[in-house]
């Protein structure tokens, strides 16, 4: 049975979830000056912000670490739902997790990065990110964002090596499995867009949360 605390958090998951959609709804702003209404995406962000905190406690009870972590996830869930909205993460979210994640490794207080693992969680930071912009380069400008790519080095830094690249495989799995339905549902086609930003991000979140 969940805990009390493991409730609430998983109550304030949601609400920051929510939050977060309609913060994307309106930011960045869109070139019409429209606000989305509430839509499909909103429940998506509220579950996956409500799962997200909910496991924080269960998975770090160091209360510092959780501290840390969950302020990682909750930037984690904002960028669901702007991607979500606009198929955009903010440079001024994804840019400034990529220091403060090394730092917080290097204190040697992230249980996922032991201190001897470090300059290789670094190396493989830049190497992943790197090897999937050098892939998509013959599908042409816009098959993977550049938002994507900085959004992976701090995921790296975070989560190691390993978990970075179980978690881009499992996010990799997850947009195939939810793109196959959408076809055989005739939601999209072959030739529609589809971010691929959301599943990186539930692929960090299960890095983060799950992966051992």
């Amino acid at each position: 049975m969940p805990t009390p605390l493991v409730i609430v958090l998983a109550l304030v998951g949601g609400a920051w979830g929510f939050a977060a959609d309609r913060i994307a709804a309106r930011w960045p702003a869109h070139d019409d000056g429209s606000v989305r209404p509430i839509d499909w995406r909103t429940p998506v962000v509220v579950v996956v912000g409500a799962l997200s905190l909910g496991a924080l406690t269960v998975r770090f009870p160091d209360p510092l670490v959780a501290v840390v972590f969950g302020a990682y996830l909750l930037a984690l869930v904002l960028l669901l739902a702007t991607d979500l909205d606009q198929r955009l993460l903010p440079d001024v979210i994804t840019l400034p997790a990529i220091p403060l994640a090394f730092v917080f490794s290097l204190s040697g207080l992230n249980p996922l990065v032991p201190a001897g693992v470090l300059p290789i969680a670094v190396g493989v930071a830049i190497a992943v990110p790197l090897l999937l912009w050098l892939v998509s380069i013959p599908f042409g400008a816009g098959a993977i964002g550049q938002g994507d790519l900085k959004l992976l080095v701090s995921v790296g830094l975070m989560v190691g090596p390993l978990r970075l690249v179980y978690g881009a495989i499992y996010g990799a799995l997850l947009a195939g499995v939810v793109l196959v339905v959408l076809l055989l549902l005739r939601r999209i086609t072959l030739k529609t867009f589809v971010p691929y930003g959301p599943f990186l991000i539930i692929g960090a979140i299960w890095s983060v949360l799950v992966i051992t």
